[in-house]
């Protein structure tokens, strides 16, 4: 691993560059801190005659003095990111070989829901209102509109457009850093793209000769696991399923369930999450109508096709909140918990998924009369679970709920059980508002995805992707479990 700071052992000999007409003079040993394998590491080590002309690099002097400074400071000048793009900032990090130590500077602060705020939007150069998309471990974004899919690295810069054989996409899921497995609404089929080099890789389809009711099976939800790819798909005679394929042979493995009718507890999941600790799959499906909300969330154990928990919404009465059902799920993963949002109040609800029971759910109220719900119509709502973090969106606004250390007072945990059960300190989150009312005014939330340090928000109608990254200076440290 290349030092991040100018070695104190390698004398401080001076040496002088010409970069594009431009002489600068630094240390040997601050060109030897980018890295032995460098460029500059190589230069600095070439022998230097009395009278001898600078070493002449034929680049723009502009972005080397930056680099320089990066390599003196281990940051970037404040004023980098209004002179130059990240692109042009990369491609001379990668000609001098310092492209880790510009990475490393250019990452955004730990995503912290409290203080994180818009940076960016990011728009497709066509079509630009995008119909779904994908957020990279690194960052990166794959942005779904019309057919295509645009891919934006972890800086952000636009790399490449994938145009594919689908009218639409709806559903994208990364099975590999470079490969996508994408679905639609008016298309039937998974599709596999290997979106490095633009190339369709195959398909999967859901079929059956013995139904002939099983045909133009359209993809409502994908998940993803090392060895399997997870997909819900969907038929117009509302018969649905669940298939298990295996990414090594791009073939179904498993039909994990199936089942048949327009009732809201047959309908087909429209999220997936798999468990990574368990194995286990996740899966929930919403409808509303003119008498509200209705849904199921379900548990499969991939290993013996069982559903080994289910809960449906309205339920049987017994529930402590009978008539308030959930209008999305997600599940934080990290720690197997399950949270809901309810469609009426807008109540957060949490279950441990290793504990759950009948009635398993807790919610969550502020003792803070400030932040007392006063502005949720009931009209959309999306639930995002990122870095033991929880994010809501609500018609336009966006709030965060993040895991707390000894700040117990702020949230109530309410069951509709005695005083004495209800006493859970070791639990305590934070309420906040994300956004600010301006933000909120943009239009309705569609989508919430973390990746990276960022946070990615689509809205409805609305062009781009907005980019949402904390500032450098937050005193708020995550609290793990």
């Amino acid at each position: 691993m290349a030092d991040q700071f100018p070695n104190p052992t390698i004398p401080a000999r001076r040496i002088k560059l010409n970069v594009g007409g431009k002489l600068f003079e630094t240390t040997v040993s601050t060109l030897h801190s980018a890295g032995p394998d460098s460029l500059l590491a190589a230069l600095s080590n070439r022998p230097s005659l009395p009278g001898s002309n600078p070493i002449f690099i034929d680049r723009d002097p502009e972005i080397f003095s930056v680099l320089l400074s990066l390599l003196r400071c281990n940051r970037l000048p404040s004023s980098t990111l209004r002179r130059f793009s990240i692109q042009e900032l990369a491609e001379e990090a990668l000609y001098y070989g310092v492209e880790s130590r510009l990475r490393s500077a250019s990452l955004p602060s730990p995503l912290r829901g409290i203080d994180a705020a818009i940076v960016d939007t990011i728009r497709p150069a066509s079509d630009a209102v995008p119909s779904t998309f994908s957020a990279g471990e690194d960052g990166s974004l794959w942005i779904a509109h019309g057919g295509q899919i645009s891919i934006y690295d972890s800086y952000l810069s636009y790399t490449a457009a994938v145009r594919t054989h689908l009218d639409d996409i709806t559903s994208i899921c990364r099975v590999w850093p470079e490969i996508a497995a994408v679905g639609s609404e008016s298309n039937s089929g998974l599709h596999i793209y290997d979106l490095s080099s633009g190339r369709y890789t195959g398909s999967v389809h859901w079929t059956d000769q013995d139904d002939p009711r099983i045909f133009k099976a359209r993809v409502s939800a994908i998940a993803n696991s090392p060895d399997s790819v997870f997909v819900s798909f969907d038929c117009p005679h509302r018969e649905n399923s669940v298939l298990v394929i295996d990414k090594s042979t791009l073939q179904v493995s498993l039909e994990l369930t199936r089942q048949s009718g327009s009732a809201a507890k047959k309908t087909a999941p429209g999220k997936l999450t798999w468990l990574p600790d368990t194995g286990l799959i996740i899966g929930s499906a919403v409808t509303s109508g003119a008498f509200g909300f209705s849904g199921y969330i379900r548990i499969w154990d991939p290993r013996s096709k069982e559903v080994v928990w289910e809960t449906n919404e309205p339920g049987s009465g017994r529930s402590s909140r009978f008539g308030d059902s959930f209008a999305d799920v997600d599940v934080n993963t990290d720690d197997s918990i399950l949270f809901k949002i309810c469609s009426k109040s807008g109540d957060l609800a949490m279950a441990d998924i290793r504990k759950l029971g009948d009635d398993p759910w807790v919610y969550m109220e502020d003792t803070n009369p400030s932040l007392k719900e006063t502005s949720y119509g009931g009209n959309d709502v999306h639930l995002h679970c990122y870095k033991r973090q929880v994010f809501v969106g609500k018609d336009g606004g966006l709030e965060v709920w993040s895991r707390q250390k000894g700040l117990y007072e702020t949230v109530h945990l309410t069951r509709g059980i005695s005083d004495s059960e209800n006493q859970r300190p070791e639990v305590s989150f934070k309420r906040n508002y994300v956004d600010q009312v301006v933000d909120a005014e943009r239009g309705m939330i569609k989508r919430i995805e973390g990746g990276g340090e960022r946070l990615f928000v689509s809205r409805d109608n609305v062009e781009g992707i907005e980019v949402w990254e904390s500032s450098n200076h937050s005193g708020i440290i995550p609290v793990s479990p």
